[in-house]
């Protein structure tokens, strides 16, 4: 086994065991791929401001989100088929978040349903929901998530309608993958990958099917995925949602002043600024950019997370001086999950503290929630008014 001192370890291992369809639906992004892109790159494009001669023992990274006690401002944010990317994988994130001491989201199109983590693991996670037109669904998806413990909702916003994603249409992209001769000639050569999978019965949506009207199988699924998704959705429906889920209540998917305003209206507790990855709306800016000015405008009345883009604890660190309470993690966990299951996760996440740790002490803070934009020089007009 190669030492891993970063996640871009873990990609590499990830990349080899991993059949080309999973691999391209996580390492992807949306039409030319510039909101991909940029997600990362622009985190490079600020620099942080050392300093010397100060207290740096005793550190502590701890902090809270959404009044839940965490070991650093991360989350495993939600990520679809994580059950394709190694067997089991959405319980295996889980437990992997769960000793760590973050939070996990369960996604609604995940393989593992929302029971099958709840009986792995001992503490409660965050439930994802996607904004649907079944009120019958969405008021049972709720429900299912209440007699799990599911500590929080999270209400994505921005999948109305699917960004087109080549890399997926062109591999045929389906749960449990489909079997064309180039699938199938790949899939051979990922042994431990297929391996695992036989161990499982798991390999379906475990959210949906069954559970919906009229999906009993994987045959009747994409149809109703297809018809499904909400595209006249408002800020009323959105209230409606929060009528059906008592609990903490996160919107993601926010990138506008505007969008924020209104989901503090109907009663959020958080928000995430959030462009899918990269995933829906190419063009768009990146998470960090578009970060700053939603801050600025809902103030301390919301907690505002971070999406998209975060690669490396120095990534955190940037987000969190800039204002951001949480940050939420998705290809860089999935990346340790393919590589080496719940081992892997446990190693991104260790990397992802290691590096906090160290670049928070050496910009002289020893405590995560005293860090402020202080350390940071950001190039003018990086984020504000931009039209």
């Amino acid at each position: 086994m190669p030492v891993i001192t970063e996640i871009a370890d873990l990609k590499r291992i990830y990349r080899r065991r991993v059949p080309k369809m999973f691999f391209d639906y996580c390492e992807s992004g949306s039409w030319s791929e510039q909101t991909f892109r940029e997600n990362t790159s622009d985190f490079d494009k600020i620099y942080l401001r050392q300093r010397v001669a100060l207290d740096m023992a005793n550190r502590s990274t701890a902090t809270q989100l959404i009044g839940q006690d965490v070991s650093m401002p991360v989350a495993l944010a939600p990520v679809g088929l994580t059950g394709m990317q190694h067997f089991d994988g959405e319980i295996k994130a889980a437990k992997a978040a769960e000793k760590f001491g973050v939070p996990f989201c369960l996604s609604t199109m995940s393989i593992c349903s929302i029971e099958d983590v709840a009986e792995n693991t001992s503490k409660p996670f965050w439930m994802q929901v996607y904004t649907l037109k079944d009120d019958a669904f969405m008021q049972n998806l709720f429900d299912r998530a209440k007699a799990a413990k599911c500590s929080a909702a999270v209400i994505t916003v921005d999948l109305q309608l699917l960004g087109q994603r080549h890399k997926d249409l062109k591999n045929g992209l389906s749960a449990p993958p489909k079997l064309t001769p180039a699938s199938v000639a790949n899939m051979m050569t990922k042994v431990q990958w297929g391996l695992g999978m036989l161990q499982t019965k798991r390999r379906f949506f475990g959210n949906i099917v069954g559970h919906a009207k009229g999906v009993k199988d994987a045959s009747s699924l994409s149809s109703w995925t297809a018809e499904s998704f909400d595209q006249s959705l408002d800020w009323d429906r959105i209230r409606q949602f929060r009528k059906m889920w008592d609990g903490p209540l996160i919107i993601k998917g926010i990138m506008d002043v505007r969008d924020a305003l209104e989901a503090l209206n109907v009663g959020a507790d958080a928000i995430v600024v959030s462009n899918h990855g990269g995933r829906q709306l190419d063009g768009a800016l990146s998470s960090i950019r578009a970060l700053e000015p939603i801050i600025d405008a809902v103030g301390d009345k919301i907690e505002v997370h971070i999406d998209s883009g975060i690669r490396s604890g120095q990534d955190v660190l940037k987000a969190t001086a800039l204002g951001a309470k949480g940050c939420w993690i998705g290809r860089a966990y999935v990346y340790g999950l393919g590589a080496m299951g719940e081992a892997g996760v446990t190693k991104a996440l260790e990397v992802i503290h290691k590096e906090l740790d160290t670049s928070m002490a050496l910009c002289g803070h020893r405590d995560i929630q005293g860090v402020d934009r202080d350390i940071l020089m950001v190039p003018k007009g990086f984020s504000g008014d931009w039209g």
